[in-house]
């Protein structure tokens, strides 16, 4: 909770900012003296509004859907050695990282894969597929949990969540003004928003949104390297990495379903800047050359 409010107080921080130098640059006025009748900090806050309101309902919402849209079954009480390993194995960890104990759970799913979801770090799920159990020796296994777990510790899915938010909130900020300015200054619209307001608005908002995509989606690229590290300081660096070789080995296997992947250890193919995980090779190269 913390880690949100101390966020929301620095986004708040750059917005005042931003109004400030809107008036201290005349910016308003600028728009003003052209026929652009705009209230920039009154759009700012509709924006953060819009931008933020989105990003914290997936997160809040994220592990009952997670939950529902994989089928997961959570361990309550442990019916096979297996079962009772994972809890064992998710408890030590969470202990170890300082975080309250995940909701440990199952799903059925031919893809060798785990996730970690959750709007709190103290009550979080993770997550592991049948199929990984199927392909992994415990000792991988165990550096995959290590993997989920470090990404609850470290916050993950607060901090994207929030830098969605931020990037959602520019998005929607930048896109209005220009779709205004076209409206007023080119389609000469005096009162209200004629058609070209809405059709540049949405235009604009599909085109910074793949630019607020490549952010988003460098921080997840860069929240895996990070979360293998923890992973190797859980449950040793050899077994992180022999983990991420096996993924890789096995790269013909079936995915998760898209809405899935990025919360994923291994999201299939990357397709560079839009691809929220790097390459396992990557990944492996960073393993090997972090210190012990």
């Amino acid at each position: 909770m913390m880690r949100i409010l101390l966020f929301l107080g620095t986004n708040i921080a750059v917005m005042v900012l931003l109004g400030l130098v809107f008036s201290l640059f005349g910016i308003q006025s600028l728009l003003a003296d052209n026929g652009v009748d705009l209230n920039l900090n009154a759009l700012l806050v509709y924006a953060a509004v819009i931008g933020f309101s989105g990003a914290f309902i997936s997160l809040f919402l994220s592990k009952f859907l997670a939950k529902r849209s994989m089928k997961v079954r959570v361990i309550v009480n442990a019916h096979n050695p297996t079962e009772r390993w994972l809890v064992d194995t998710v408890q030590r960890m969470a202990k170890q990282a300082g975080i309250g104990m995940p909701e440990v759970g199952i799903f059925s799913h031919s893809s060798p894969n785990a996730f970690a979801t959750g709007w709190n770090k103290n009550n979080a799920l993770v997550a592991v597929s049948s199929g990984l159990l199927d392909v992994m020796p415990k000792s991988e296994v165990e550096a995959v949990l290590a993997h989920e777990v470090s990404h609850v510790a470290n916050g993950d899915m607060v901090t994207m969540t929030l830098i969605q938010g931020v990037v959602n909130t520019f998005v929607v900020f930048l896109s209005r003004i220009i779709g205004h300015i076209v409206d007023r200054v080119v389609f000469k619209v005096e009162r209200g928003h004629g058609p070209a307001f809405w059709i540049v608005s949405i235009i604009a908002e599909i085109v910074l949104g793949l630019f607020a995509t490549m952010i988003v989606m460098w921080f997840s690229r860069y929240r895996e390297f990070k979360a293998d590290a923890g992973g190797a300081k859980l449950a040793g660096k050899n077994n992180m990495i022999a983990a991420l070789q096996r993924l890789r080995n096995l790269s013909d296997a079936p995915k998760l379903p898209d809405d899935m992947a990025a919360l994923a250890i291994n999201a299939g193919k990357v397709q560079a800047v839009f691809s929220s995980h790097p390459p396992l090779e990557s990944r492996i190269k960073a393993l090997n050359n972090l210190r012990r």
